[in-house]
């Protein structure tokens, strides 16, 4: 039985991943699950300088799921060069970095300085606000993203993956515009946009007012988009978003995914990765699947 897919020329040992700042750099799960039973492990966002991210409260539950408002709090590039990838080396597993950034230097700084760090491949946030056009998403402008791709492009020595936001009309538009300018791989969704409010206090339950809703109740359109974005490109698909067991991860894959992140289910079960890898297995020996590569895009119409 095969389990194995790739992307970028890059061979995963199965599709299960993880999203990005659901799981750290790894170290505080490795008491839960054995890292190296996971296809990869995509660190949380990293810029080139430490980030503080947003005050507090910035997590808050909500119907199917939760939202964050967390501003992509981390220690900077510099870190993650020291302390998180030699201990993600430890393991039998792939490394994809998340790059996030407010300016296009800021993002192509991160990518050069990890040109000769012994990593799989990046992610890139375009989800990010463009401090210069007045705070929109890099990834809600076909022009704007398939900028960033074309200057990561330019100087990344490693293959790279465009993270994209569900905020847009087409996200498959986006997703072409990428593709276009050299993008390896696209991963989607990154969390929807959303709001909650205290009735009793009437107060914002964040107090960034928004935050981004992630969870089970955004699966379907997580499937959705997955699927669109699956009939516009030829570039492999991370699908991503509420995905929290196997039957969940393996509709991704009908829908066009090559591989699935798994994010806000560590949060409440922080075995869920390997839980699904089990699972995904046994599904495939009970339907006599040989190749889990039958299964991408292999909905029926």
């Amino acid at each position: 039985m095969n389990t194995k897919v790739t992307i970028a020329g890059i061979t995963f040992k199965n599709p299960i991943l993880t999203a990005s700042g659901t799981f750290g750099a790894g170290e505080e799960y490795s008491q839960f699950v054995n890292l190296s039973r996971l296809g990869g492990v995509v660190t949380k966002g990293v810029s080139n300088v430490p980030w503080e991210g947003n005050p507090t409260p910035r997590v808050a539950e909500v119907y199917g799921g939760m939202l964050n408002a967390v501003g992509l709090q981390n220690p900077g590039v510099e870190t993650l060069i020291e302390r998180d990838i030699p201990f993600l080396k430890k393991y039998d597993t792939k490394i994809i970095v998340n790059v996030c950034g407010h300016s296009m230097f800021e993002y192509l700084d991160v990518v050069e300085r990890l040109n000769d760090q012994p990593v799989d491949m990046l992610e890139i946030n375009i989800s990010c606000p463009n401090v210069k056009e007045g705070g929109i998403g890099f990834g809600q402008d076909p022009k704007m993203a398939a900028r960033v791709a074309k200057d990561v492009r330019r100087v990344s020595k490693h293959p790279f993956i465009m993270k994209l936001s569900p905020n847009v009309t087409h996200i498959a538009e986006i997703a072409k515009a990428v593709e276009a300018e050299g993008a390896d791989a696209v991963s989607l969704i990154n969390t929807i946009t959303g709001m909650k409010i205290d009735v009793r206090t009437r107060k914002f339950a964040l107090a960034n007012k928004t935050g981004g809703l992630s969870g089970p109740a955004v699966h379907p359109v997580a499937v959705r988009m997955v699927y669109e974005t699956a009939q516009a490109v030829n570039i492999p698909i991370i699908g991503m978003g509420g995905v929290m067991n196997a039957m969940d991860a393996l509709e991704m894959l009908l829908a066009g995914a090559t591989a699935v992140a798994v994010g806000t289910a560590n949060f409440t079960n922080p075995t869920v990765t390997v839980d699904i890898i089990n699972d995904m297995n046994q599904f495939m020996v009970e339907q006599g699947i040989e190749d889990i590569r039958e299964l991408i895009g292999a909905v029926k119409q």
